[in-house]
């Protein structure tokens, strides 16, 4: 899942965003939809209420994708991958609003620290992004993109009960997919074209890759594990994607970038560990 950015951004140099997400659910759609044909065994069905409940996980994981990945138009690799593995940050305040659910004195000073982080990524400095001097739209797009996937958590986790995970992710995927073919459709994105190899092989890493195996994974590990647990192994996918954007695009941070990543995964860290579900 570090890579997903790098793929990412391979495949938004012949497609716009909408374009991009939508090839990349369509096609791990697809994989999962054959797979249902022809396995002799059952990987369960879900209830009116529990397919109800998908449905809307698979929306806002459309949510997520349109957002984060046109968050990389505007922003860098390291930058936007950083703000999209928040959503620890906003399931630990659904739980705080909504459940009412009550945290240590630690939690509130965590957040604070966590905001002080985002204040320094998004005023710091650093290698230009595809469309330079929009970097506020694209910290703010991939907040969007964090927020949404902290939403399809917590559904999932609604319906998790005897759910196989491919009963989910079938579900979940495809009506994802669905959801970005329209929304590409009325933004007139198209796919980027056949001999644009380069955009296909990042939409098909994406999907063969990030989606069937790292998204994929993650729900498995919903069966044992909280959404603000599963999200904890999200903290090192930063660190992957700057390594990577460095070496293979020169996106560099600056001293305050990597000050304010250091606050905000610090943060993260540390409601993780003092408030898990």
């Amino acid at each position: 899942m570090g890579a997903a950015a790098i793929f990412a951004r391979y495949a938004l140099s012949a497609a716009q965003p909408l374009a991009v997400a939508a090839a990349r659910l369509c096609i791990a759609a697809a994989v999962l939809l054959i797979i249902a044909l022809v396995a002799r065994e059952r990987a369960g069905t879900p209830t009116k209420e529990q397919r109800i409940v998908l449905l809307a996980a698979g929306v806002v994981l459309a949510l997520h994708f349109a957002t984060w990945i046109a968050s990389l138009d505007y922003t860098t690799v390291a930058i936007s991958t950083l703000l999209v593995s928040t959503s620890p940050l906003f399931t630990t305040l659904y739980d705080a609003i909504v459940r009412r659910r009550h945290f240590p004195p630690a939690v509130p000073l965590a957040f604070i620290a966590g905001i002080a982080g985002l204040v320094l990524i998004t005023r710091s400095t650093h290698s230009p992004a595809p469309q330079a001097g929009h970097a506020i739209l694209g910290a703010a797009l991939a907040l969007g993109g964090a927020a949404a996937f902290a939403a399809y958590l917590l559904f999932v986790r609604e319906v998790r009960g005897d759910l196989s995970t491919r009963a989910i992710v079938t579900t979940t995927y495809t009506a994802a997919a669905a959801v970005l073919v329209i929304l590409a459709l009325l933004a007139h994105q198209p796919p980027p074209p056949l001999h644009a190899y380069g955009a296909w092989g990042g939409i098909l890493a994406m999907a063969l890759i990030s989606q069937l195996l790292g998204h994929t994974g993650m729900n498995a590990a919903l069966r044992w594990f909280s959404p603000t647990a599963v999200s904890f192994s999200t903290l090192l996918e930063p660190v992957f994607a700057a390594a990577l954007a460095l070496v293979l695009f020169g996106e560099a941070l600056s001293g305050l970038a990597i000050a304010g990543a250091v606050l905000l995964l610090g943060s993260i860290g540390t409601i993780l560990w003092i408030a898990p579900d």
